[in-house]
């Protein structure tokens, strides 16, 4: 009878101990369900994604990574203005091509908001810079900034204009080139001027025309100008990581005849331009840096290329711009070695032997008192 009551008191004793470990294992597998609910959401950094092109047939493409936000792309977001407006109006150029400004307050521009980059290379300090520091950049060297790639104590001595060594390679390569543009846009950064303008060591930038066509905007709006030197978008492979690229498609300014780009736009570029940014941007599509600019711009950012008919580079016909319309212009360029004659057709005191690219011509119809310049009749003395 005992011996029973024994055999039955361990059966009940092993049942519960069998009971209380399934019910244990059964807790710890609803706690590690439970456990990834139970994390605080991470805070994401929601910046703008480049917009994906698509052929028909394809599936859409993944989204792209989203750059590192940097020191300086927090302090510059301080900066930013927000100014939203779905209407337009229309602005026209001296060729009457129209484009659309957005509406609200103009810029009370002064010369000193406005922030001109020129790209030279050491080799072409005579035979092109000293040309632009004899003419438009006389009018303008303290908003004028010289990004070359070698040291001119001399030069800098002489002329007295901002020169700048970015240290860069003096090769013309899309690093070099992405190099330079990267150290023109921390300048303008650390300048706090209003618009920033990149132009070539071979145009001549009409400063009125400059400050007019700017004018017409205000600095805090979202204000991309220039010429595409292309009649379609340019199409770009954007490598992602391993997993293959995305494809894009963006305008973008070619910097042959110059862009400029508001301040309130620019600050927005950080995050991949600030801090060398902008040349691991660039080697994401292997494209030069005016290119790389307009990806930015367009695909990243989502804002559209204001294209301009008043910006000129060598890549253009010249000849066929008329010439009572040259000095309304923003920039003008000129043929290289191959085409010396791709020039504006615009007449003056000097020939075409002596001013082949007519940038004097060009400068002495704008300020003919200029004291180099022809039949100048010099001041009388009190």
């Amino acid at each position: 009878m005992l011996l029973r009551q024994a055999v039955r008191m361990h059966v009940a004793s092993v049942g519960v101990t069998k009971f209380c470990f399934l019910f244990s294992l059964a807790f710890c597998g609803l706690l590690l369900l439970l456990i990834p609910t139970l994390r605080p959401l991470a805070r994401q950094v929601e910046l703008p994604q480049p917009r994906a092109y698509v052929r028909p047939a394809q599936m859409p493409p993944p989204q792209l990574a989203v750059a590192p936000v940097s020191q300086a792309h927090a302090v510059a977001a301080t900066e930013l203005h927000r100014r939203r407006n779905n209407t337009t109006a229309v602005w026209t150029d001296s060729e009457g091509a129209a484009f659309s400004t957005r509406p609200g307050p103009r810029d009370q521009l002064e010369e000193q908001d406005v922030f001109i980059a020129v790209k030279t290379t050491r080799k072409y300090h005579k035979s092109r810079l000293e040309l632009l520091i004899q003419t438009w950049v006389s009018r303008a060297k303290e908003q004028t900034f010289i990004f070359t790639d070698g040291e001119d104590k001399e030069l800098r001595l002489r002329t007295g204009v901002n020169i700048i060594n970015t240290n860069c390679s003096a090769a013309h390569t899309r690093q070099a080139l992405c190099c330079k543009m990267s150290v023109e846009y921390d300048k303008f950064i650390e300048s706090r001027k209003k618009w920033f303008c990149h132009v070539d060591d071979d145009n001549y930038v009409i400063l009125p025309s400059l400050h007019r066509l700017l004018s017409s905007f205000h600095h805090s709006q979202d204000v991309y100008l220039g010429r595409p030197s292309l009649d379609h978008p340019i199409e770009a492979a954007e490598r992602v990581k391993s997993d293959g690229s995305v494809s894009v498609r963006f305008w973008f300014a070619t910097g042959g005849a110059g862009f400029c780009i508001s301040r309130g736009l620019a600050l927005k570029m950080s995050p991949w331009a600030s801090l060398g940014n902008f040349i691991s941007t660039a080697e994401k599509i292997r494209l030069p840096d005016d290119c790389t600019v307009g990806y930015i711009i367009e695909a990243l950012l989502e804002v559209t290329l204001t294209h301009s008919h008043l910006f000129h580079s060598h890549l253009e016909n010249l000849q066929r711009l008329p010439g009572v319309s040259v000095l309304e212009q923003v920039t003008l360029s000129y043929g290289g070695l191959e085409n010396r004659r791709n020039v504006v057709s615009v007449g003056g005191a000097f020939t075409l032997a002596e001013d082949p690219t007519r940038f004097k011509t060009i400068h002495c119809l704008l300020y003919p008192h200029t004291a180099w310049c022809p039949q100048t009749v010099a001041p009388s003395k009190p």
